[in-house]
């Protein structure tokens, strides 16, 4: 499909730079494209009335990592600064990364991070990395010189939060977004983005789905940096997904086969439950456990397998997750509502309100 049919024009002002507080105070929409009214003003608070005793409420529980690492590369005498966005570990010290800028890095460099200056009598607080391969969109694959748990502990050492760029780009980070980009579920340390639906999470909130009935089943997708890239092919057939880690446990996957086999709904909380989920069920809706990488890449056309509802965030035009809600809930029905939600003030991208949608089509009972 043409990409720039999931274009929109989505004011500055609609972009949210902090969250709802209390969480569950973001406004929720209510889009039904099948069952009137199509249309529904809600806030989140209102998900265990919206929500039917028996559903399996899914969520993701991976913890944001401090990605963000800002170092320089050393040249001989030469010194240029580099900041690198981790996005997938690909082994006990390495990690592929995103970097700025790209051209300056070679194969075989080394990259000193947490230490602005080389010259510093002191590098205790440094960490070394050596280039050993340059991909494509500035990605590079980095060995670093600590390993396991030795090299988590110098990552939260030197690393910062990694602030999506559309709210980097508008402010400073400061010390409420260590605890305002992790989920309430968050316990898995691996992802470099927060699986941003669960933000709107609070304890109240699920002690009264709880009270409902409504089961909540954790999984596990570590979400990387490439949820920020932007789609730059012009056909959707040529754009290319980096794949993500996932787990879904023997206990989640019973979970959720018991609910569906009781007539009960599988609600995905973000793209990121969704995609691991549909990764891992088969053609007759039945959820595998299982630990895997997924790049799946869902269009308008796909035929879903395992959610019945979504509870997303507004995401951005052109993007790879406003693809993922159009094949949802339909391309016309998303539009519709996006173009409601911009008009009646609802906050837009990671720590904006959200949407809970219903699957437009049958999929597999």
């Amino acid at each position: 499909m043409r990409v720039d049919l999931f274009d929109f024009d989505l004011p500055d002002e609609r972009i949210a730079l902090r969250p709802a507080e209390p969480r569950d105070s973001a406004r929720l929409l209510v889009v039904r494209p099948q069952d009137g009214p199509a249309l529904v003003d809600a806030q989140v608070r209102d998900l265990a009335h919206l929500l039917r005793p028996g559903d399996a409420l899914v969520v993701n529980d991976t913890r944001v990592i401090p990605a963000r690492l800002k170092g320089v590369r050393v040249r001989g005498e030469a010194v240029a600064r580099i900041e690198a966005t981790l996005h997938k570990r690909e082994g006990q010290d390495r990690w592929r990364a995103f970097v700025r800028p790209a051209k300056k890095l070679q194969v075989g460099e080394r990259i000193r991070f947490g230490q602005a200056d080389e010259s510093a009598a002191c590098l205790l607080g440094a960490l070394d990395a050596e280039v050993l391969e340059k991909g494509e969109e500035g990605e590079v694959l980095l060995g670093f010189a600590f390993a396991g748990a030795a090299l988590d502990e110098a990552i939260a050492r030197v690393g910062e939060m990694p602030l999506p760029p559309y709210i980097a780009s508008k402010r400073a980070q400061d010390a409420h977004d260590s605890a305002d980009y992790q989920t309430l579920f968050a316990n898995e340390p691996g992802a470099v983005a927060a699986p941003t639906a669960g933000l709107h999470y609070t304890p109240g909130l699920v002690a009264a789905l709880e009270a409902r009935g409504v089961a909540i089943v954790k999984v596990t997708l570590h979400v990387g940096a490439g949820t920020f890239l932007p789609v730059k092919a012009d056909d959707t057939k040529d754009h290319r997904m980096h794949a993500e880690y996932g787990v879904v446990s023997a206990e989640a996957a019973r979970a959720l086969n018991a609910a569906r086999a009781a007539g009960g709904r599988i609600v995905c909380t973000g793209t990121t439950t969704l995609r691991i989920l549909e990764s891992v069920t088969d053609e007759a809706g039945l959820v595998h456990a299982k630990a895997c990488e997924t790049s799946i890449f869902i269009t308008p056309g796909y035929r879903f397998r395992a959610a019945d509802l979504l509870l997303t965030n507004f995401h951005l035009p052109r993007s790879t997750l406003f693809m993922l809600v159009s094949a949802f809930s339909g391309l016309d029905a998303m539009r519709g509502a996006y173009a409601h939600a911009i008009a009646s003030g609802y906050r837009f991208y990671s720590y904006g309100d959200a949407c809970l949608l219903a699957r437009a089509e049958p999929g597999i009972p």
